[in-house]
């Protein structure tokens, strides 16, 4: 169970923790809502600057722009570590490393001059999308996601795990029965084609000259079919799994033992007892001493 955040002490920093921490607060909810949607108009940004006649055209208004945003950001990140109580332990989290992409990039343009360097420029640009990440901590089922996806981390890595076994078997089979000049000229070659007839998308240009390799298509691409709603299953359960955890409670009646009870519930369901043993139940009947 990770710790929450704290912030360093009392006064100044701990007014900022609540505003941009916390959503419990008129102006934390405000908070969030301004900083989402600067988020949103900075990846649009990037998403029209990649456009090359937007680019041509307001180039220099997208430039400035960026830089507006990436120093927003920024004094947002130095914000965040001055407040908090142990900054490096939200740094390493997931949610910090998104905010030091957001604005990193920029800034790493300064250090990469020449115009040999413009491959690595268009990374560093693109990295910027990312930032529609942070958008992440601001969705309260988000978590609950994560934590459907690491649930069925194991479930689904050993269903890819027998895909990729399946493909190889199919394309080493077929790397024998196909000639070269239909486009199998290697195992990896091979596995290319299976991949793309399993997942029944079929881009056409591999295919099989001979019937038995004809036949052997069909089968994978009916197996295909009958396998992928595998991983979207097992996500699901998952989901479902968080929702009822975060929903339910397996705190078991005092009076009957029924272990299956919303979390705000204070009566049991079943044999209406009072749950929290720890407190009289208000609604008692007085009794005379």
């Amino acid at each position: 169970m990770n710790e929450p955040l704290q912030p360093a002490d009392g006064g100044l920093r701990t007014r900022l923790f609540q505003i941009i921490f916390e959503s419990d607060t008129p102006l934390a909810k405000g908070f969030d809502i301004a900083l989402m949607a600067v988020i949103l108009i900075s990846v649009l940004v990037v998403m029209l600057d990649s456009v090359e006649g937007w680019h041509a055209a307001y180039g220099d208004l997208f430039y400035w722009l960026e830089w507006g945003f990436t120093i927003a950001f920024t004094i947002e990140l130095a914000v965040r570590i001055y407040i908090l109580d142990k900054p490096l332990r939200y740094l390493r989290s997931f949610y910090g490393v998104v905010d030091i992409i957001a604005v990193l990039p920029t800034w790493l343009l300064l250090l990469i001059p020449g115009a040999q360097t413009l491959v690595v420029v268009r990374l560093l640009r693109i990295l910027r999308i990312f930032r529609v990440l942070r958008l992440m901590q601001f969705v309260g089922e988000a978590q609950l996601l994560l934590d459907a996806l690491k649930r069925s981390t194991r479930p689904i890595f050993l269903f890819l795990f027998s895909i990729f076994m399946l493909v190889t078997i199919f394309a080493s089979v077929m790397y024998v029965i196909e000639s070269a000049e239909a486009g199998f000229t290697s195992i990896p070659t091979a596995i290319y084609w299976a991949i793309v007839s399993l997942t029944t998308v079929g881009y056409g240009d591999i295919v099989p000259a001979t019937p038995l390799g004809q036949a052997i298509t069909v089968i994978l691409m009916l197996t295909g079919y009958s396998i992928i709603a595998v991983p979207t299953g097992v996500f699901s359960a998952q989901v479902i799994r968080s929702l009822r955890e975060d929903r339910y409670s397996e705190q078991a009646c005092p009076g009957c033992g029924h272990d299956r009870h919303e979390k705000r519930a204070r009566y049991c369901l079943k044999c209406g007892t009072w749950l929290d043993e720890e407190t009289q139940d208000p609604n008692a009947p007085e009794t005379d001493d």
